[in-house]
C-alpha cells in the first residue's frame, strides 16, 4: 500500500476508454469522490487560491460541480448556486444556450441566486471545450456577478476550453491536466 504522502491524485481517477463513443478517454472522478484523502486534497486545493478572499457564492454546473462545490463553497463560508439542465429548477430562471463539441444545450440558474456584484467561483470537475463553462459564465454574468474565477480538477488542454475561458477574462484553475480527448 502506498503512504498517503506519496500518493497522486491522477493516479485515482479512472479512465474508461471508448466511452461515451469511441476514441474518447473518459475521466471518472467517482473514484476521486470515493476515497475520502484524495476528494480532501481536491477540495483543499480548489480552495487554496481563495482562502480568506472575499468569496460571495460558489457555482457548481451539473451534476458532479455540485458535489465538488458544494464542498468548496462549505470551505470558504459562502453560498452555493446550482448551474442545472434546462426545466430543473423549479422557481424563476434565466437560461443561456451553449455549444458542445457536437451540438447544442442550454442550462439555467435561479434568477434570485445571485445580487450584483458578487463575488463568485465558478467549479465543475473538467474542462474540455469549454462551452458549457463558458455558458455558465455567461449566465453568472448576466446576474452581475463577479466571476473571480473558474476551477476544475481536470484539463484536457488539448480541447483548448481553459484557454477560451482565459480568453474571456476568467482566472482558471484546474488541478491536473490529461492528453487527449
Amino acid at each position: 500500500m502506498t503512504k498517503p504522502n506519496a500518493r497522486v491524485l491522477k493516479d485515482v481517477i479512472r479512465t474508461i476508454p471508448d466511452y461515451p463513443k469511441p476514441g474518447i478517454m473518459f475521466r471518472d472522478i467517482t473514484t476521486l469522490l470515493g476515497d475520502a484523502w484524495a476528494f480532501r486534497r481536491a477540495v483543499d486545493e480548489l480552495v487554496q487560491p481563495y482562502a480568506g478572499a472575499k468569496v460571495d457564492k460558489v457555482a457548481g454546473i451539473e451534476a458532479r460541480g455540485f458535489i465538488l462545490g458544494g464542498a468548496v463553497a462549505h470551505q470558504l463560508s459562502a453560498g452555493f448556486v446550482p448551474i442545472r439542465k434546462k426545466g430543473k429548477l423549479p422557481h424563476e430562471t434565466v437560461r443561456v444556450s451553449y455549444l458542445l463539441e457536437y451540438g447544442e444545450d442550454e442550462m439555467e440558474m435561479h434568477a434570485d441566486a445571485l445580487v450584483k456584484g458578487e463575488r463568485v467561483i465558478l467549479v465543475d470537475d473538467l474542462i474540455a471545450t469549454g462551452g458549457t463553462a463558458l455558458g455558465a459564465v455567461e449566465l453568472l454574468r448576466r446576474l452581475g456577478a463577479e466571476v473571480v474565477a473558474a476551477c476544475f480538477v481536470i484539463d484536457l488542454p488539448d480541447l483548448g476550453g481553459a484557454e477560451k475561458l482565459r480568453a474571456a477574462g476568467v482566472d482558471v484553475r484546474t488541478l491536473l491536466a490529461f492528453e487527449g480527448h
